[in-house]
């Protein structure tokens, strides 16, 4: 028996299909929700992964199951060899088939490679959009970059990548007045809008529970205007969707905190430096950097994936009175 036969399964039975692989910890915005404004010490360029190791990461996954690998950062435009890793990526045959390969991305440098992603095989794409007021959004970005997010999101509309997915992070007293209005504008977008509830992966440390708004309250004032009905069949997505005004355009609401989806996460995480974590939330990592570089083989890789996957706990424990931060910010994370 060899480290590659069968699933990769944790203790729980949760068989893991997805895969998020940041391929940057660097980012062109500083979200007030998520860095400070000086921005955070990025991580040497020696220790991010090569687009060989990626690949080979990515590989050796597909072999143990994995069906989708999303790119995340950081912000992964940033990174020059991304059209390379999307065309290496996509080559990949796993057990189910060629994976699916995805994106996530702030849109800012979308425009002017969406094209050549497109033509190296990308699938899916999510935007972040937390507000579609331009003096908000440099409020909130410290940057002037909105019309550049919309020209990227416009140009998403005009491309085959579908389904095309905006992601909102809900936030008290920031844009919580605005929730119905990013609903019409992803509407106009042939966009699906996911509301995100805000989670404790700041690198400041300012997340707080009161600034949070639960699921329960987005539906509210969503419904204000809109009638919502919710679908059935979520398997392992993250989103709870509903059709808005009986379809075909769907919402979705991310309930990470106050209603915690982990028994049906079939997540694995690499993060920009080659350290897997098998939650969002995890404190522990696994260095497969060095095995990387170690002259490993890839049975010694996909044992070592095996051992991170069956330590994967029942769930993240943020309710849990001793839980503690990730020591990681979520751009040092990825999405």
């Amino acid at each position: 028996m060899t480290a590659f036969d069968g699933p990769l399964v944790d203790r729980f039975g949760r068989v893991h299909r997805d895969l998020r692989i940041s391929l940057t910890d660097r980012c062109n915005l500083r979200c007030t929700y998520c860095m400070p404004a000086e921005g955070v010490p990025w991580l040497a360029k020696q220790n991010i992964l090569t687009t060989d190791e990626i690949a080979r990461v990515a590989g050796v996954l597909a072999r143990l199951g994995i069906v989708e690998v999303r790119l995340t950062g950081g912000e992964p435009l940033l990174r020059p060899d991304l059209v390379d890793v999307v065309r290496r990526l996509a080559l990949i045959e796993g057990a189910n088939g060629p994976l699916q390969v995805s994106l996530t991305t702030n849109g800012i440098r979308l425009e002017r490679v969406i094209d050549d992603l497109v033509a190296a095989g990308l699938e899916r794409l999510n935007i972040s959009l937390d507000t579609v007021r331009p003096d908000r959004f440099s409020e909130l970005t410290r940057r002037d970059k909105f019309e550049d997010v919309v020209r990227g999101i416009r140009a998403a509309q005009a491309s085959p990548l579908r389904p095309l997915k905006l992601n909102t992070v809900a936030m008290r007293d920031v844009n919580d007045d605005e929730f119905c209005e990013l609903l019409r504008f992803a509407q106009a977008h042939d966009a699906e809008l996911r509301f995100i509830e805000q989670m404790p992966l700041d690198a400041g440390r300012i997340w707080s529970r009161q600034s949070m708004v639960p699921a329960e309250e987005i539906l509210e004032k969503l419904s204000a205007e809109f009638t919502l009905a919710p679908v059935a069949g979520r398997g392992s997505s993250p989103a709870e969707i509903y059709t808005v005004d009986g379809g075909p355009t769907t919402v979705g609401v991310i309930a990470s905190v106050s209603a915690p989806f982990c028994g049906s996460c079939d997540r694995v995480r690499v993060t920009a430096d080659g350290q897997v974590r098998n939650c969002l939330f995890a404190r522990e990592e696994s260095d497969l950097t060095a095995l990387l570089r170690g002259g490993a083989d890839d049975e010694a890789i996909a044992r070592m994936l095996r051992q991170n996957i069956e330590g994967k706990r029942a769930g993240h424990g943020i309710d849990d009175p001793g839980f503690l931060q990730p020591q990681r910010p979520m751009s040092a994370i990825g999405g």
